[in-house]
This record gives C-alpha cells, sequence and structure tokens, in this order.
C-alpha cells in the first residue's frame, strides 16, 4: 500500500525540523568550545541544506516526476506505474522540456501522416467511384435500353447484351484486382515459390501479346536474345507472370507506336534482374513516386487509353505488392523523351534447389 502525504505536510514538517536545528544551535553554541562551535554551526548547515534539498525534491521535483511519469505512460502507452527512479536524476525541468518537444514533434508528425492518408483516402474513394461507375452505367444503359423497347430487332437486342456482358465483365475484372490488393496487403496471399525459367516465361508472355503489340506495330525483343538460353529464379511463377504481363502490357500502350519494347534479363549477384524498357514519351520525375498507387494517372489521355484498353488501373499498383512479397522493388528509370525503364530483381535458386527442381523435370 502506497503511503502519501499531501505537499501541505511536508512542507509543515521540514519546516519545523529546520526550525528545531536551528533552535537548538543557538541554545547550544554559547555554551561550547570555539572550535565545537565551529563544528557544530557547519553540522547545522549541512543538516538544513540536507532538510531544504529534500523539501524541492519531495514538493517541486515529486510534482515534475509525476508528470514524466504521465508522458512516459503515453509515450510507451504503457497504464502500470512506474518506479520513481527519474525522481534523483539531475535537471528535471531540462529533461521535462526536452521529452515535452521531443513528444510533440512526434505527434505532429503522426497528425502530418494522418492527414496525407486522409487526403489518398479521398482520392482513392473518388476514383473507385468513378471506375465503377463506368461499366455499371454502360452495362445499365444497354440493359435499360433493351426492356424499353419491345421492338428492338434480335440482331441489336444480341448486340447491346454482349456490350452488357464486357461491362460486367470489365466490373467483375475491377472487384477482382481490389480483392487481390486488399489479399496482398493483408498477407493472406501467400508465394507459393519454385524454380522456373524467367526467358522462357518472358517469350511465353510475347506471344500471349502478340496480338496487340501488332496492333500498335509494336516490336517485342528479349535481350540476350538466345533462344534457347535459361535464367533460372526462385519465386511464384503465377505472380511474376502477373507482373510481366502488366508491364510489358503498359509498354506497349503507352510506348511510341511502331517501336520497340525490351525485357532485358541479366544475372546480378545472388539475383536476376528483369527490366521492361519502352521509347514512348517517358514519366516525369514527379511522378515517379506515385505511379504505383490506386488508379493513379499522369493525364487524362492515359486514362482514357487504360480504360479503352479494358484496363482497370490497379496492374501496376497490384505488380508492387506482388514484387514486396518477393522481397524486392519495382525501380523505375524515366525521363521525358526518353522513355520509361521498370525493373526488379528475383532471388536466384540455390544449388540444391536447382538440382532438385532439374531431376523433378
Amino acid at each position: 500500500m502506497r503511503f502519501t502525504v499531501s505537499s501541505r505536510a511536508i512542507a509543515v514538517i521540514l519546516s519545523l525540523l529546520v526550525a528545531a536545528v536551528l533552535t537548538t544551535l543557538v541554545w547550544v553554541a554559547p555554551t561550547l568550545p570555539m572550535r565545537e562551535g565551529v563544528l557544530a554551526a557547519g553540522v547545522t548547515i549541512a543538516a538544513c541544506f540536507l532538510l531544504l534539498y529534500l523539501m524541492f525534491e519531495a514538493l517541486i521535483f515529486r510534482e515534475i516526476n509525476t508528470l514524466y511519469e504521465g508522458l512516459e505512460h503515453i509515450k510507451r502507452k504503457e497504464f502500470r506505474r512506474m518506479s520513481n527512479k527519474f525522481l534523483f536524476r539531475p535537471e528535471p525541468l531540462k529533461r521535462m522540456r526536452d521529452e515535452i518537444l521531443d513528444m510533440a514533434q512526434r505527434k505532429q508528425q503522426e497528425i502530418d501522416e494522418l492527414k496525407r492518408l486522409q487526403v489518398l483516402r479521398r482520392e482513392f474513394l473518388a476514383d473507385v467511384s468513378h471506375e465503377l461507375k463506368t461499366p455499371i452505367f454502360a452495362a445499365q444503359g444497354f440493359v435499360h435500353t433493351i426492356l424499353d423497347d419491345e421492338d428492338i430487332d434480335e440482331h441489336t437486342r444480341k448486340k447491346f447484351l454482349q456490350k452488357a456482358a464486357t461491362s460486367l465483365d470489365a466490373l467483375d475484372s475491377l472487384v477482382q484486382d481490389l480483392v487481390t490488393i486488399s489479399q496482398l496487403e493483408k498477407g493472406v496471399v501467400r508465394m507459393r515459390r519454385q524454380v522456373f525459367d524467367i526467358s522462357q516465361l518472358v517469350r511465353d508472355i510475347f506471344e500471349q501479346l502478340e496480338l496487340k503489340a501488332a496492333r500498335r506495330n509494336v516490336t517485342l525483343a528479349l535481350a540476350p536474345p538466345l533462344p534457347n538460353a535459361e535464367t533460372r529464379v526462385l519465386a511464384d511463377r503465377n505472380r511474376i507472370r502477373q507482373v510481366l504481363i502488366n508491364l510489358i502490357d503498359n509498354a506497349i500502350k503507352y510506348g511510341r507506336e511502331n517501336g520497340h519494347v525490351t525485357v532485358a534479363v541479366a544475372e546480378s549477384g545472388k539475383g536476376v534482374r528483369i527490366s521492361v524498357q519502352d521509347d514512348g514519351e517517358g514519366i516525369p520525375k514527379q511522378h515517379h513516386n506515385r505511379i504505383f498507387e490506386r488508379f493513379y494517372r499522369i493525364d487524362k489521355s492515359r486514362s482514357r487509353e487504360s480504360r479503352e484498353a479494358g484496363g482497370s488501373g490497379l496492374g501496376l499498383a497490384i505488380s508492387k505488392h506482388i514484387v514486396e512479397a518477393h522481397r524486392s522493388t519495382i525501380r523505375v528509370h524515366s525521363e521525358v523523351g526518353q522513355g520509361t525503364t521498370l525493373e526488379f530483381k528475383l532471388p536466384k535458386p540455390r544449388a540444391a534447389a536447382a538440382a532438385l527442381a532439374a531431376n523433378a523435370t
């Protein structure tokens, strides 16, 4: 049980003690010889100093320590009782000032971060509302047209239903991408790592996107261009395939017509560096840190191109989370008028894992 005494009671007790010491000195000093009198005076001064110091400690420093203890509770988010180990430290007022300034600085940083997140939240809600509204309104318009016009011919009816189905497919794709990002952020999706040839995966993706590249007369190239070269990595093949499709598809859409898209695969230390380069207009530096945000668009023309091409606006955001789940980072190298390069690294398989994969195949 903690014994507490009020500050007034402590002050009265210490004052009585000081008065008793001084009274004793005045009463006894005249009867003492010179040497004993000087010694008694010195003892009295030391006793008074100690009592006054204890008075300051008990009345002032105790209150300061209470404030400091409260700050420690807030800072550590702990509500258990702390010891009085701070009571007899030197310069308590300076220590208290430093603690208050440090806490105020950290709280201000937290407030600034909350404000930034609030702005991003508003932008995200506005972007999501806009992206959901577009396919919903399109499908709604086609369906209501069919319902309102009973005399519509079978060919037109089927055409409108196909367009409504296309809009609903785009809506489903958007929702699935949002679910994927949410799962990646929460760590629900686990990467199923396996050893595979990243060069062969790039060739397979080239075949898949060959028709889209031909529409813009874009040449797809793999560097180094060795047809049978193998570069093995240890990663989730399906997820990395998703990343490469997003990056190469963006390079085709936003690169220059009659241009080139080059995917370079090169060993780099303990990993393999994969880069996707286009020869488009490039991305201004102020946008480099934001192109991986959900629905972030550099300009409206790119927004229209993305919607016309059926993109959800979440490809780069998903790619970023997948690469980070592989303990890597997508880096952007781009200047206006000089194209864009996006690159990331994947780990090489260990010798034992590579041998096991070779035996399995």
